[in-house]
């Protein structure tokens, strides 16, 4: 617990026994203790107020005065030395008050807790030291005996709100919540009327996995408290934690008919029907927000998302451009403006409004590499590389990166050609980056040019020796395409080193193992990198060591869940047919 939430329990008018001893009666307590003091106007000082210090010494009345002035002076952890001092001697409780605000000012846990004891005993029947001590202890991570303390504030005739402690048990062991729970039941067998028990008695049996408990527990509060929004959300949350999804909704539904204002209700009743996928009747919890709050830019923007999902095409476009003409979320309303286009075949409208998303925002590099994929698929080539050259002039980083962006369009696309002459060109300016040159790699893999993948590859590793890509990439294609298993198997082990729990690493390690007949460490890496990365090329390699082994049911399985996944895999099939004769 801070500080500053302790002082918020404190008494509202708490005593300030000696605050005016430096200003008003100042001059009397200085001739008192025969200080001396500047002279004054006697209009000043002809009627002082008299104030009643009880049976205090002369020392003490000194010491008071001498903490106020530190105080003044911003000196507080003096101030507090000295009120801790008076407190323990007089045991007043004025005095004990003014301490515990000195002492919660610097935040000093320990004094407070001393303070607490003895202000209690100083006022039995006052609930406030109770209240104190019961933060300290949750502070101090004591809860149980926190508990006693809480049980005194109601006893007093306090009030204490219990929730605090669900925040606190949150942390704590199963055990010592247990503990928390049985006292909290024996508190609400004799206060059944306070909510705040009931409530915390259902988040600790929340935590501790114990729903069904929970829910019964909430079934008992519903019957004698009145029911709030965050009653219903608790509620909600209990039955989805129990899989019953369906009575959650039930119960967020009957809430928003009952608390039809409170948006936050109602917008964890919308986000649970679209985590059911019941998106229709989402989009009208929207609708009505909408109508509540015309000017919800966040919810605006999430109907508009919602109608993305639906295929609610020109819906959204109408909420995107409403945004746009607002000056909300520009980006977001471009980058999805683009995506609402492209799916209603308005294929320049949507390179447009992709073009549009500005360079610093999430979906800049999103947008523009929809918009140059849309551009080559249109057929203009030149026009999405003079887009990419202009955005990126001056930053030759943003420059390969759109280099290396580009051509991989180009190569998914089927323009080859055009993606090596844009990689050659571009080495001619920049003859020795390893993203470019790794660039052309798959340019050559998929001509089947090895030699050239081979030389680029060679390349790297000269400028890069660490680069764990390249030794990999190298190193699976000497074992997959070449009889050089041997150096295939070394160029993998190095990569290994250097990233160890890269799967496609450890499938290369696996593929190379098995290549030269290291049959038993290869199925346990191949096992190893299936785990991690159930791929159907993964799978395919991991199957042919089955088989191989003379494992083949448990191949054919390894090939089933990879083909469910995959029906036309360019691995499996092949493996299969090859292994098997037939696919």
């Amino acid at each position: 617990m801070r500080v500053s939430k302790l002082r918020v329990y404190l008494p509202a008018g708490a005593i300030v026994l000696l605050a005016a001893c430096a200003s008003e009666t100042g001059t009397r307590l200085a001739e008192s203790l025969a200080v001396e003091t500047p002279s004054q106007d006697p209009a000043e000082t002809a009627s002082p107020t008299a104030i009643e210090y009880g049976n205090f010494t002369a020392d003490q009345l000194f010491q008071a005065i001498i903490g106020e002035l530190s105080a003044q002076r911003g000196d507080l952890e003096q101030a507090a030395d000295i009120y801790f001092e008076l407190a323990t001697e007089t045991s007043d409780t004025g005095i004990i008050e003014r301490a515990v605000q000195f002492s919660s000012a610097i935040g000093n846990g320990r004094r407070l807790l001393e303070l607490g004891l003895l202000w209690a005993q100083a006022a039995p029947d006052n609930p406030e030291p109770h209240l104190l001590l019961a933060f300290q202890l949750l502070e101090a991570g004591r809860p149980n005996q926190a508990l006693s303390h809480m049980e005194q504030v109601l006893e007093t005739g306090g009030n204490f709100e219990f929730s605090i402690l669900a925040s606190v048990a949150d942390g704590l062991d199963n055990t010592t919540r247990d503990e928390l729970i049985a006292g909290l039941r024996s508190l609400r067998q004799r206060y059944p009327g306070n909510s705040s028990i009931r409530i915390t008695l259902v988040q600790l049996l929340a935590q501790n996995q114990n729903f069904k408990a929970a829910l019964a527990e909430f079934g008992q509060m519903r019957d004698s408290d009145e029911l709030t929004p965050d009653l219903v959300r608790l509620q909600a949350q209990l039955y989805q934690r129990l899989n019953q999804s369906e009575d959650a909704l039930a119960a967020l539904r009957s809430g928003v008919e009952q608390f039809p204002q409170d948006r936050g209700l109602r917008l964890t009743y919308a986000r649970l029907l679209l985590r059911q996928r019941e998106l229709a009747a989402a989009r009208e919890q929207f609708t009505i927000m909408l109508a509540q709050a015309p000017g919800d830019w966040d919810t605006l923007l999430s109907t508009g998302l919602l109608d993305l999902e639906m295929e609610n095409y020109e819906s959204a476009i109408g909420i995107f451009e409403q945004m746009l003409a607002a000056r909300q979320n520009e980006d977001d309303s471009h980058f999805y403006l683009g995506f609402a286009n492209q799916q209603l075949g308005n294929i320049e409208t949507a390179i447009e409004y992709f073009r549009q998303v500005r360079q610093g925002v999430e979906n800049f590099l999103p947008a523009q590499q929809q918009a140059t994929r849309l551009a080559i698929q249109l057929g203009q080539f030149e026009a999405a590389h003079d887009w990419l050259a202009q955005l990126s002039r001056g930053s030759s980083r943003l420059e390969i990166q759109f280099i290396t962006m580009e051509s991989a369009i180009l190569l998914q696309e089927g323009n080859a050609d055009h993606a090596r002459e844009l990689l050659d060109r571009s080495l001619n300016r920049y003859p020795n980056h390893a993203e470019l040159l790794f660039a052309r790699v798959f340019v050559n893999d998929s001509a089947g040019d090895m030699a050239s993948s081979e030389a680029d590859l060679q390349r790297i590793i000269r400028l890069q020796p660490d680069n764990a890509r390249a030794l990999n990439h190298l190193g699976y294609m000497l074992a997959d395409r070449t009889d050089r298993y041997q150096e295939a198997l070394e160029l993998i082990e190095r990569a290994i080193e250097l990233e160890p729990d890269d799967p496609a690493i450890v499938d290369s390690l696996g593929w190379a193992q098995y290549k030269l007949g290291i049959l038993d460490q290869a199925l346990e890496n191949l096992r190893r990198a299936y785990a991690v990365f159930p791929d159907h090329e993964v799978a395919a390699h991991l199957g042919e060591v089955l088989w191989v082994l003379d494992r083949r049911t448990e191949a054919e399985q390894i090939w089933a869940e990879a083909l469910a996944e995959n029906p036309e895999s360019e691995y499996v099939l092949p493996t299969m047919e090859r292994l098997k004769g037939h696919p």
